[in-house]
């Protein structure tokens, strides 16, 4: 018999992948948690019905959303990454040696756990000395840590559940008050496709808290129509003009420094999408 798995993306679209196996399911206090591994895409973790990452593209996600940033900012020592509990983004953070400190705060436990087991090729980042695991509300922590942060990875899920308030205007100034002066923050921020509101909705959120503002653009075969925005709100480095290069020993499957320059330049419908009052 053929299993299959399928997340309703829209009312009126479906994405299905073929299941080999079910490899762990758990109703944890915030989410239903499954990690089960499919035929096109390898193990793949799924939160309340929705598909969080893969083995065979999270490269592009967790890729895009760290080092658009961090090659923004001159000398980025500590980074805090708000979700993100499957350590994909913690991972590309620590790429970057000039990283003293990177901290993980994850509401919920339980994905940490079954991303070490199940997802090692993510999650195997996670025990680097360098690496602080805060189990708790990400929007609390940088409550209680202004200044600290040279850059914020919010790594949120759809805004639902746990995640409806990081995507609000005052999760936005928190941000701002735990950044440093030259601080930069990246958030996801859904499909310009499917989440139309969401998107122009942070990125609005985001101008009414930070001068320098610029969405961007990467494919991401599992997620709601392959393309998927980021955000990043900047105190003062612009990542058109200040963009630092990689270290010899760097090691990318996605990112490079001529995609980073390129990512920012937006489709017509996008610029119309951001530009409406």
């Amino acid at each position: 018999m053929e299993l299959w798995y399928t997340e309703e993306q829209t009312s009126s679209l479906r994405f299905s992948c073929k299941v080999k196996e079910t490899l762990a399911t758990a109703q944890t206090p915030y989410q239903h948690l499954a990690i089960i591994d499919t035929e096109a895409f390898g193990p793949m973790l799924v939160l309340d019905g929705m598909v969080m990452t893969t083995i065979a593209d999270e490269f592009v996600y967790h890729e895009m959303i760290s080092h658009p940033a961090l090659f923004t900012h001159p000398c980025p020592r500590k980074v805090a990454v708000i979700g993100g509990g499957d350590g994909g983004a913690i991972r590309e953070v620590l790429k970057h040696p000039q990283v003293e400190k990177a901290i993980l705060a994850e509401i919920d436990g339980e994905v940490i756990a079954q991303s070490r087991k199940f997802l090692p090729e993510i999650a195997g980042a996670l025990a680097d000395p360098k690496v602080e695991i805060h189990v708790g509300d990400g929007f609390a922590y940088l409550k209680e840590h202004k200044g600290e942060f040279d850059v914020v990875l919010v790594d949120s899920t759809e805004p639902v559940g746990p995640a409806v308030a990081l995507f609000s205007g005052d999760f936005y100034a928190t941000v701002c008050a735990a950044l440093k002066p030259e601080g930069l923050m990246v958030a996801q921020t859904e499909s310009p496709f499917y989440n139309q509101e969401i998107l122009a909705g942070a990125y609005k959120g985001l101008q009414a808290v930070f001068p320098k503002v610029r969405t961007y653009l990467a494919s991401i075969p599992t997620y709601p129509s392959g393309l998927w925005s980021f955000t990043l709100a900047s105190k003062e480095y612009d990542p058109l003009v200040n963009q630092r290069q990689p270290h010899a020993g760097f090691v990318s499957k996605y990112y490079t420094p001529e995609l980073h320059r390129s990512c920012f330049v937006l489709p017509k419908f996008v610029q119309e999408l951001l530009s409406r009052p």
